[in-house]
């Protein structure tokens, strides 16, 4: 051993040799790379006086890795959306209200952003595009209501994922969503009346308020098919949102992680009942203002009425949220990661009686 290894030293005593390892007796620095490159392995080092105290320093020198996790993997963020679930649904007035109204609002204020920002984009940039950064610009609605807490309906469809697994009844499902849907409107509303009163619809030379009266009449005026089949699509990716804003682990994370399918449903022209909720009553606000007359194509807003808004908008456009989200989102994933646990606690309770 002692002509294989240049460190291993012996040592004369008057009561006889000592054999001893240098690196380790006088405290030298080692590295793992140090140490293969002079054939000292872990076998040899087994041999050799002064091998234990070699291999703890390197283990302090280089501590072993433990692997960050950056976000939760998806058959445990099904579980956690379940427990999400149990505690949206067992949230009481007046919480559940205020935090409702919140959220109508939050989402009113990303319209206003789109509204603002897409007013006159199209000319400089062109429509894809615009459809992009106005996407991106009404993401801040679900940003806030993530990250500062409030209470949505179309993220709260959510909560079937928690029926599904039985830790949520079927009248607390039936009850969140109402009153959630209900102060959503509410808070809508609140902010259709501040905008309003604010004048800055006014502003460059009243394109902003022609803007908000024709996102308004087209939204008033879809076929009843075409916006039950838009409100799918748009809560799908609303629901993918808040799935993967809670697996994400930071705030960067979560606001990229909401951003982009955000994007990708106001991109595409979706549905969204509540930002509807304050897009179109915006719209019947404005559209007989005398600061727009001249600005707005009689026949092009014709359809922009109470009428429209309910029985061609948010009627299809919620059911259509609804199908997104609970049958694409909650269902799926629970059927994918949850339901065969829940077949196996079955069969074991069966097997135990």
């Amino acid at each position: 051993m002692a002509d294989k290894c240049q460190f291993l030293k012996t040592y004369s005593t008057g009561n006889g040799s000592v054999v001893y390892c240098e690196l380790a007796a006088f405290n030298q620095p080692v590295s793992s790379d140090f140490l293969t490159k002079i054939g000292c392995t872990a076998e040899m080092r087994k041999e050799c006086p002064g091998g234990t105290e070699l291999d703890a320093r390197l283990s302090a020198a280089n501590p072993p890795v433990t692997p960050i996790i950056s976000c939760t993997p998806p058959p445990d963020l099904a579980k956690t959306m379940v427990g999400v679930a149990e505690k949206k649904a067992n949230t009481g007035m007046p919480s559940l209200m205020w935090l409702a109204i919140l959220a109508g609002a939050y989402i009113a204020l990303g319209a206003i952003m789109f509204t603002i920002i897409t007013n006159d984009l199209a000319t400089f940039i062109g429509d894809g595009l615009t459809r992009l950064i106005g996407g991106i610009s009404f993401s801040i609605g679900l940003i806030l209501v993530i990250l500062a807490g409030a209470e949505l309906f179309t993220g709260n469809n959510l909560i079937f994922t928690g029926y599904l697994e039985k830790k949520v009844t079927g009248k607390q499902v039936l009850s969140n969503w109402f009153w959630v849907y209900l102060f959503n409107f509410v808070g809508s509303l609140i902010v259709v009346f501040l905008f309003y009163y604010s004048g800055i619809w006014k502003a460059n030379g009243g394109a902003i308020g022609v803007r908000a009266v024709s996102i308004a009449a087209s939204k008033a005026s879809l076929p009843w098919v075409e916006a039950l089949f838009r409100g799918i699509f748009c809560n799908w990716l609303v629901c993918l949102a808040v799935w993967l804003s809670n697996a994400s682990r930071d705030v960067i994370s979560k606001i990229l992680s909401i951003m982009i399918p955000i994007a990708a449903f106001v991109a595409a022209g979706f549905e969204h009942s509540i930002a509807n909720m304050y897009f179109i009553p915006m719209g019947l606000a404005l559209k007989n203002h005398p600061a727009l007359a001249g600005l707005l194509n009689p026949a092009a807003i014709e359809g922009l009425t109470l009428r429209g808004f309910f029985l061609n908008n948010l009627i299809p456009v919620t059911i259509g949220n609804l199908i997104g989200g609970v049958l694409f989102v909650a269902t799926v994933y629970w059927t994918v990661y949850l339901r065969p646990a829940s077949a196996v606690k079955k069969a074991a309770a069966k097997s135990g009686a």
